[in-house]
């Protein structure tokens, strides 16, 4: 590998990483950079999670703040995105890679529009019979996460970080660190599998993952900075311009 291939793959790995614990979508910054280095789509997929597992190891250390008092949630709620993602890894691994570049667009889209409607929903005025359902939706919810995030992942932390918007009462950033860690679990997970049963490129995934473990632990540092708002609307933005990207790409 050259020392400008190197370099790119690096400076996008940082990107990713900023990206994933900022604006919760690492693979819309990482997939593509993969992508443009000549690795085919579904192995630009494995490859990928080859190197987010170092995200969730980042911005780990970088929240510990923000996670201390929520182990035992994160520990429960990871259940649920474990057991989906090893579902959407064998979907990945059946299935054509022409259904996989098809089915993406609408994915990324639908978990872009999704961010903007991520408020506190206060569950307490509910009664609670419905309390309980809306618990055990939410649950299903997560294990559907995991599904797309193990068969594809780009913008999955955005869903996450919706759903736990909806069932916890916690703060943005101690959500956001959560759904961080969460999903560095999912991508590990892929990777074990992937590692077994599909190809990935190592020799790219190896700087992409020393710019994501860069990347993911200055992220949290800067979005304490942020206010929440301008959060939502740029995660919102790029996720439907990542969205309209990949779209062309595979319908045109």
């Amino acid at each position: 590998m050259s020392i400008g291939l190197f370099a790119y793959l690096l400076f996008g790995g940082i990107l990713g990483g900023l990206l994933s614990t900022i604006a919760s979508m690492a693979s819309l910054a990482t997939y593509p950079f993969l992508l443009s280095a000549g690795i085919p789509p579904v192995y630009a997929n494995t490859t990928n999670d080859a190197a987010l597992i170092w995200g969730g190891v980042g911005s780990t250390v970088a929240s510990l703040k923000e996670l201390s008092g929520h182990w035992k949630q994160v520990w429960f709620y990871s259940i649920f995105t474990v057991v989906g993602t090893a579902l959407g890894c064998f979907l990945l691994i059946n299935f054509p890679g022409e259904v996989f570049e098809k089915i993406v667009p609408f994915c990324i889209a639908f978990s872009g529009i999704t961010i903007l409607f991520s408020g506190k929903v206060n569950m307490s005025v509910q009664d609670d019979d419905t309390n309980n359902w809306l618990k055990v939706l939410s649950l299903v919810s997560i294990l559907i996460v995991g599904i797309y995030a193990g068969y594809f992942g780009a913008a999955s932390g955005v869903l996450l970080l919706v759903i736990l918007n909806f069932i916890t009462e916690d703060d943005f950033l101690t959500v956001n660190a959560m759904k961080n860690l969460i999903g560095g679990l999912s991508s590990l997970v892929a990777l074990l599998i992937y590692m077994f049963t599909e190809k990935i490129y190592w020799l790219a995934a190896i700087p992409m993952a020393i710019g994501v473990l860069i990347g993911s632990f200055l992220g949290p540092k800067i979005i304490r900075h942020i206010p929440v708002k301008i959060i939502r609307i740029t995660i919102a933005s790029l996720a439907l311009i990542q969205a309209g990207y990949f779209a062309y790409t595979a319908y045109r």
